[in-house]
């Protein structure tokens, strides 16, 4: 459907993402991968979407002088945000159960923000959806970590795996965004765009 109307344009999607590449293909969009390393350092006055919003450009600017006229570069960035505070992805095992373990019996949001970047111009978007985890027993969050390793996650869990089918008690918002992408989101940009 929409990949038709994308026909004059190029989607490069800069991530390294297994779960946002595979987006795009169930999303049925033709698309190359471009990755650049960069540092994803914020500055610390900034909260919630302004966190993700600021990195998704950053992404993005890696790319200024590269983009030819009919390309369309999408950046995007994930944080869980709870207490005040951005988790991103663990740094071990240690603080991936301490992350969880804060996540236990509370409500959390995952942020996403979304960069679209081309010769003319920058928007970005973005998404909060509230996620509700029941109480994780100390043998459930072990026996995720040493089975799934979600230490390439923000938040150290994905929502798609054993911990959301036991843990997640409710979800209001977009489930996709959870797994780092607006789905709904993006393709309305897209569809708007042509």
């Amino acid at each position: 459907m929409l990949r038709n109307q994308l026909k004059k344009y190029r989607l490069i999607l800069a991530s390294g993402s297994p779960r946002r590449q595979q987006f795009f293909k169930d999303l049925d969009l033709d698309f190359e991968i471009r990755l650049k390393e960069i540092e994803e350092i914020y500055p610390p006055e900034l909260s919630g979407h302004e966190i993700t919003t600021y990195l998704a450009e950053l992404k993005a600017s890696a790319f200024e002088g590269e983009l030819q006229p009919h390309e369309i570069l999408i950046t995007s960035d994930t944080i869980v945000w709870h207490n005040n505070k951005a988790l991103g992805k663990p740094k071990d095992e240690q603080e991936a159960y301490e992350i969880l373990k804060s996540l236990s019996n509370a409500t959390h949001e995952v942020i996403t923000s979304v960069c679209f970047k081309t010769n003319e111009k920058v928007d970005v978007l973005y998404e909060v959806t509230k996620v509700t985890f029941n109480e994780l027993s100390d043998e459930s969050i072990r026996f995720y970590l040493e089975n799934y390793k979600p230490y390439d996650k923000a938040g150290a869990y994905g929502i798609q795996e054993w911990i959301g089918f036991i843990g997640v008690a409710k979800i209001e918002g977009s489930y996709a965004n959870v797994m780092g992408m607006p789905t709904d989101k993006v393709f309305e940009y897209l569809r708007k765009l042509v």
